[in-house]
């Protein structure tokens, strides 16, 4: 029976429910002494929304720049749906990030007010260890990411869908003044990432052959790349639709259909590599056969699930199979400079933060060319 305590006790619930929210909205706010603001998913519906925030104190060591631009990986919207089950919430996304200095601690040494900097996909490592002393803080086991995870303090990342950042300099790049930079924060990310294996598999010399599978965001700044360091490039892609963009815009060589098997039969043992930027289930033994013998097949996106690896092919080429992960910050700082050398940009829409969700809709249905990038200098409002 429901009697007007009831009606009452029930009516509380979201009252309460709401009151919890805002007493942990209002700690966020005051975690740090620097106030902040973005827009952060609160659950695994990935739904962004205005929230209001704190960052640190500018420490001895750290960088503090306005954000200007952020790039929407792939990556962002798999974090906030927790498809890959890390997630925290509330969760900023964002690691493809670039402004302007407004601040330096005591010790900095790299950077001073007013520099065009970026941020990636790391904000802090341990220093220590093996990959940290070989540059390769990408590989670190305790590499701290921009967003989602705990920093040093115990405090959690958030990342640049936020009007500013302060990050050690460690983790911070310099933009050269001939890169634009909106077109340039994607490189952050998703041009490191093809960048990487490129130069570590000595898929990077002239004459050499390399296949570029899926023309995505990481794959359509991989040909431009492996392009400028002299490599002849074939895009591989399941859709007849991008040969022409693939050969006109972009410049590869050569197109290949991975459905059509006449093509990738005749194709068969011409490539000297192959960089797979595919995130999607796919068979993998047709890009192995594209290989010469001692080829390297490279697998740079993230399946959901396992793919099935087919060793009989491997044995009888001398082949690899390997996998790349970003890049360390001497790389990162490496491949901005190649980049703005030879005029090496990415191809974006740029958006408003408003249309962040709709821009995430599209994404997960491809709909994209190649990167959507946020203006967050222009368009950012509280």
């Amino acid at each position: 029976m429901i009697n007007r305590c009831t009606v009452h006790a029930l009516s509380a619930v979201p009252n309460k429910a709401k009151k919890r929210v805002e007493m942990a909205e209002k700690s966020y706010e005051e975690e740090h002494p620097t106030k902040a603001f973005g827009w952060a998913a609160r659950d695994q519906s990935g739904v962004l929304s205005p929230f209001k925030f704190s960052r640190r104190s500018t420490g001895e060591k750290d960088v503090r720049f306005k954000v200007l631009f952020c790039g929407i990986c792939h990556s962002d919207l798999h974090m906030a749906k927790n498809e890959w089950g890390t997630s925290t919430y509330p969760l900023v996304p964002g690691h493809e990030i670039v402004g302007e200095v407004t601040e330096v601690g005591s010790k900095v040494e790299k950077f001073k007010v007013g520099d065009k900097v970026g941020v990636g996909c790391m904000v802090g490592s341990c220093h220590s260890c093996g990959s940290c002393n070989n540059d390769l803080e990408n590989y670190c086991p305790k590499m701290i990411l921009t967003y989602s995870t705990k920093y040093h303090d115990g405090t959690t990342t958030y990342g640049g869908y936020s009007d500013s950042m302060v990050t050690d300099e460690h983790f911070v790049v310099r933009i050269p003044d001939n890169l634009p930079l909106d077109a340039a924060a994607p490189l952050l990310c998703a041009g490191i990432t093809v960048y990487s294996p490129l130069r570590f598999f000595n898929l990077d010399k002239p004459g050499m052959h390399v296949g570029v599978v899926g023309l995505g965001g990481l794959g359509h700044v991989a040909v431009k790349f492996a392009k400028a360091m002299g490599v002849k490039v074939t895009v591989i892609s399941t859709s007849p639709k991008k040969k022409q963009e693939a050969l006109e815009h972009l410049g590869a060589d050569s197109f290949l259909v991975s459905r059509d098997q006449d093509e990738m039969q005749a194709a068969m043992g011409t490539m000297d590599g192959v960089i797979d930027t595919v995130s999607a289930m796919h068979p993998i033994l047709p890009l192995i056969s594209l290989l010469k013998t001692q080829g390297k097949l490279v697998l740079v996106g993230a399946p959901e699930k396992p793919l099935e690896l087919p060793v009989f092919p491997l044995i009888m080429g001398r082949k690899i199979v390997g996998g790349s992960c970003i890049g360390g910050m001497k790389e990162t700082q490496e491949m901005i400079d190649f980049a703005a050398k030879n005029n090496i940009t990415a191809d974006i829409e740029v958006i408003s933060m408003d249309y962040v969700n709709t821009a995430m809709e599209r994404l997960s249905k491809t709909d994209v060319r190649y990167r959507f990038v946020i203006d967050i200098g222009n368009t950012m409002k509280i």
